[in-house]
């Protein structure tokens, strides 16, 4: 993929416009809506506002859960506040799941609460559980396994290896000698080969062997997914249908399971509250405002709403969510009778493979046939710096000059990739783009995404970047605004010679839409 510098596209665009200044931002063109848009954004944002409802009051929204049917609510409350028409959609079912508490308490030789939680759709204890721990021994071959399978009975199970060291890599590089740090580096890569080489020998892979633990009748699986950096810990969902599965930290996963290798009587006491709600609706936000002159054509704002519960889903995707949110406040503002329609999907189930979008696309056809463009944000509470075409090769046309009419503050840090490869997946613009319209992904400047707050229990309030998230808003409103006025529709041309994939060595192609699944009988412990 060709990234195409933004400088340079502007350098271009720019020629013969008109410099024009408003209240010291750099504007290409005098337009009063775009510099109401500005004015919105940095002198009357609601951001902040409306991010702390929604992760710290509202919480994790988690697919069939109630967290993520109050979060629906509250939506369509806020958008009629502001005038603009709402309503939750059903797109399918799902599990219903409900957490309580998660308490888990080290008794033996020492007493130590342990921070970490019961995963989703995990069962709760009834009641406090006490049991010993053990740790896998070293297995010979899978009658070995059998063998040692009944010695499980009302224990908790030790079902991931930990780390020697829970320091992330960037500490030690900064401070270890490099013999320190190779050796590190070395016996972490033995342990986890040894560790894998052993489950192997079990003749079981890592989605059975919770199960099986099960069914010989362990009190509990304990497990540990360390994201690499201090204190963040990824929580997914369990595997485990009669007894609890529970995620421990880093730092105490370590502790415990040391104590259990070494035979030194380790004792857990856990206490889980969690009730299954059987088969329940799952939804869609979708707000409109119509459109006045071109009604049947659409700019779509998208962002996922449902997260993981290990968190508030602040950065994945509450800021995805807020940002589509205080675009649609602005424009409200500074432009209430777009030419177009502009719509905004909140989507749901996105973390179970884009159901909610994939699902509207399907049910939808008039709005995939009168996309204008769709534009997408889901990595984070950074500044938008990349913006592939996605392998529609002259909607770089319209992107480029759309981007040239935003403020240089905003445009400055903004990457084009030309005309860039097709998306199958990752996040819900896929779900448009593989029915041929223009749909685009907002790729954010990372703050340590993938480390800190992706899917882990680190992703709060407190990791948002204010100053980002106006500068997006600026950045998304102004594209949903020249989008909306354009007097030429995006072209849906595709590139037909398509790069080699890396992985492969196969031309890479463009990906097929899927069915959505929309039912419950698809159980979501992936």
């Amino acid at each position: 993929m060709r990234a195409l510098s933004l400088t340079l596209l502007l350098s271009i665009a720019l020629v013969g416009l008109p410099a024009g200044h408003a209240h010291g931002q750099t504007f290409s063109v005098d337009d009063p809506v775009l510099e109401g848009i500005w004015d919105q954004a940095m002198n009357n944002s609601q951001i902040e506002d409306l991010a702390q409802a929604l992760m710290d009051s509202i919480g994790p929204r988690l697919t069939g859960a109630p967290g993520i049917d109050r979060g629906h609510d509250w939506l369509v409350h806020m958008y009629e506040q502001w005038g603009v028409e709402a309503d939750n959609r059903q797109y399918g079912t799902w599990v219903g799941w409900d957490r309580g508490i998660s308490h888990i308490d080290l008794l033996e030789p020492r007493v130590r609460s342990l921070d970490g939680m019961n995963l989703a759709w995990s069962p709760g204890t009834n009641g406090p559980v006490t049991g010993e721990v053990v740790v896998p021994p070293e297995f010979s071959n899978q009658a070995d396994f059998e063998a040692w399978l009944p010695s499980v009975d009302g224990k908790f199970v030790m079902a991931s290896l930990a780390p020697f060291t829970c320091r992330p890599e960037s500490n030690w590089e900064e401070h270890a000698t490099s013999e320190s740090l190779e050796r590190m580096r070395e016996r972490r890569s033995a342990e986890a080969e040894a560790w894998s080489a052993n489950l192997q020998r079990t003749g079981l892979s890592p989605q059975e062997m919770p199960l099986r633990l099960e069914e010989a009748g362990a009190a509990g699986v304990v497990t540990m997914n360390w994201s690499g950096g201090w204190g963040a810990n990824r929580i997914f969902n369990a595997r485990t249908r009669e007894i609890p599965t529970f995620e421990l930290s880093c730092e105490d996963y370590g502790l415990v399971f040391r104590l259990a290798e070494r035979e030194q009587g380790p004792v857990l006491r856990v206490n889980f509250e969690a009730e299954f709600l059987g088969d329940v609706p799952v939804y869609n936000t979708i707000a409109t405002i119509p459109g006045t002159e071109r009604p049947d054509e659409y700019v779509m704002l998208s962002a996922h709403f449902d997260s993981w519960d290990g968190s508030s889903g602040a950065t994945d995707n509450g800021t995805g969510t807020v940002l589509m949110m205080e675009t649609i406040r602005i424009l409200t503002e500074v432009y209430p009778e777009p030419k177009r329609t502009i719509l905004v999907g909140h989507w749901g189930g996105e973390e179970q493979g884009l159901n909610g979008s994939r699902a509207f696309a399907a049910d939808h056809p008039e709005v995939v046939d009168g996309m204008q463009v769709l534009l997408n944000q889901d990595n984070g509470t950074g500044r938008v710096v990349n913006i592939s075409m996605q392998g529609l090769v002259d909607a770089s046309d319209h992107m480029s000059r759309w981007l040239a009419r935003v403020p240089s503050e905003v445009n400055q840090h903004v990457n084009l990739g030309l005309p860039g490869t097709p998306s199958s997946g990752g996040t819900d613009h896929a779900s448009f783009i593989c029915a041929g319209a223009p749909a685009f992904s907002l790729s954010a400047h990372h703050w340590d995404y993938f480390t800190y707050t992706w899917h882990t229990n680190r992703d709060t309030f407190d990791k948002l970047v204010l100053d980002d998230l106006k500068n997006n808003s600026v950045l998304v409103a102004s594209l949903a605004y020249l989008a909306s006025e354009d007097p030429e529709t995006v072209s849906r041309e595709r590139r037909t010679v398509m790069p080699v994939s890396p992985q492969t060595g196969e031309p890479m192609e463009w990906p097929e839409c899927q069915t959505p699944d929309r039912s419950a009988e698809t159980s979501p412990r992936m």
